[in-house]
């Protein structure tokens, strides 16, 4: 009768327990992601940009430079089969990060130690190798995170935390922006850097407090047989190639919003960081919107309603012909975070909701590769694209690009959108 009475009790204790060491494990990927959020903005988007600039870099260069960290997710198949023969994948996560904060931080060093005419090739060779440790690491982080965070709750946490980490990311890119207006040139970016180091350093020391979780590994042994899971897996390829299709576009433009706001608007920075700020606002809002809608709704059906969100974004900037120049520009920006921030959001649900646990590392690989290829050229042809209507009227370089781009964006989630993305 004790027995009976007491097992109840213990259940109850090791319930509590299991939901203790689930909160303490998200409470850490949340504070790692304060530190991430910090280096990584002051190191992307508009002060990526115009670090290339200051670089001599030219607008096909930077084009080339924006679409390396996608190409880059090609090797994350070898990565996901290799992983698979590990006996932890916390530690090889924490070689490959590190590696990658410091070979990324050590970009800033590239006007100390190389001739002026070596400074774009040196910085593209640095990013490179940093982003190809990345692959590594992106691709252990991505599944020890969807082992660490349950089913159940997964929607509203990375809702939660992309909010918070979004809203430090917005005064971080604003206060980056008055830095290099109140110290233009190599002064400000080298002040930017000192802050980079700092928190990148931080970032890894957090790495350090994971947990090293279980790992349920594939099934399949050999690298062909696991290969070939999610190419047989029709829904998910349909899905996926169909979102390498959607980002292609995309690409062709958004990564080269800063390029145009800079040298052809003649904006400057802390404006620049204004209108990002804006975005950022929103995409916050959006995904704690997006986050309660996905309890109700279907990772696929969600992704679908972001579309044409995403594709009006860029046709509003046609409104630079008969609107005031900031009003279009808060406008175009806000929109786009609210559908891109639903956009990613859902689209990493997807890879780590809607797939095999024991896959998931081979089905996320795959996708990070047919994406990554497609965000890869996107900006990659937008960048040469802008360099072949250099002499055309001004305007086509300004928004005549986003108008085109939208109007393909639009007819592609109408045509195909409809029936791949849809519930089964």
């Amino acid at each position: 009768m004790n027995i009976m009475r007491n097992r109840p009790l213990r259940n109850r204790y090791r319930d509590v327990r299991k939901a203790s060491i689930h909160r303490k494990n998200l409470q850490i990927a949340t504070f790692e992601g304060i530190p991430a959020t910090i280096f990584q903005v002051l190191l992307q988007g508009q002060f990526l940009t115009g670090f290339l600039l200051y670089l001599g870099a030219s607008s096909s260069q930077i084009g080339f430079v924006l679409a390396l960290t996608t190409l880059v997710n090609v090797a994350q198949i070898g990565v996901a089969f290799l992983i698979q023969k590990l006996p932890s994948r916390k530690w090889a996560m924490v070689t490959f990060i590190g590696l990658h904060r410091l070979l990324w931080g050590s970009t800033g060093l590239v006007p100390f130690i190389f001739p002026q005419e070596y400074w774009v090739t040196a910085f593209i060779v640095m990013y490179t190798i940093a982003f190809i440790a990345n692959t590594a690491g992106g691709v252990l982080w991505s599944s020890v995170i969807s082992d660490l965070v349950p089913a159940r709750v997964r929607g509203r946490y990375f809702g939660i935390r992309n909010t918070l980490l979004n809203a430090l990311g917005s005064l971080v890119m604003y206060g980056g922006g008055i830095i290099l207006d109140r110290y233009p040139g190599g002064h400000g970016f080298l002040i930017l850097y000192i802050i980079v180091w700092v928190f990148s350093i931080l970032n890894v020391v957090v790495f350090f407090f994971y947990p090293d979780v279980p790992f349920e590994k594939s099934e399949e042994t050999d690298f062909l047989p696991m290969f070939k899971k999610p190419l047989h897996d029709k829904l998910f390829m349909k899905s996926t190639l169909f979102l390498a299709a959607w980002l292609l576009l995309q690409n062709l433009t958004v990564p080269l919003y800063s390029y145009v706001m800079l040298q052809l608007l003649h904006i400057n920075y802390e404006k620049l960081s204004l209108l990002n700020v804006s975005q950022t606002i929103f995409m916050m809002g959006s995904f704690y919107v997006w986050g309660n809608l996905n309890a109700k709704y279907s990772n696929k059906r969600l992704l679908l309603w972001t579309l044409p969100i995403i594709a009006v974004s860029s046709l509003m900037w046609g409104l630079l012909s008969v609107l005031p120049m900031l009003p279009v520009l808060f406008a175009a920006h806000i929109v786009f975070g609210m559908g891109v921030g639903g956009f990613n959001q859902l689209a990493f649900n997807f890879i780590i909701g809607d797939t095999p646990k024991k896959e998931r590392p081979m089905y996320m690989a795959m996708y990070a590769a047919l994406t990554g290829l497609a965000a890869f050229f996107g900006p990659l042809l937008g960048g040469r694209i802008y360099e072949w209507i250099k002499h055309w009227p001004e305007w086509t370089q300004v928004y005549g690009m986003q108008l085109v781009v939208g109007t393909l964006m639009i007819t592609l989630a109408l045509l195909l959108g409809r029936r791949i993305l849809r519930d089964e």
